[in-house]
């Protein structure tokens, strides 16, 4: 459980620096497809958050 915590406050402050410094790509990560869940009612783990974290972290990366 405190892997998927720590993924998940991982998650939380990237998110946030992203909000705060870089409000354009904010505005768009909703519509990102990396970000999108590809189903309906997606069932979301440990390897989902952590693939989702890495996606922000390359959205992030290629942005600056």
């Amino acid at each position: 459980m405190e892997d998927l915590q720590y993924i998940l406050k991982e998650i939380s402050e990237l998110t946030s620096v992203i909000e705060t410094k870089y409000p354009e790509l904010y505005r768009n990560l909703d519509e990102n497809p990396v970000t999108l869940p590809e189903s309906k009612y997606p069932h979301i783990n440990k390897q989902v958050l952590q693939e989702y974290l890495e996606s922000l972290k390359e959205l992030l990366k290629h942005h600056t």
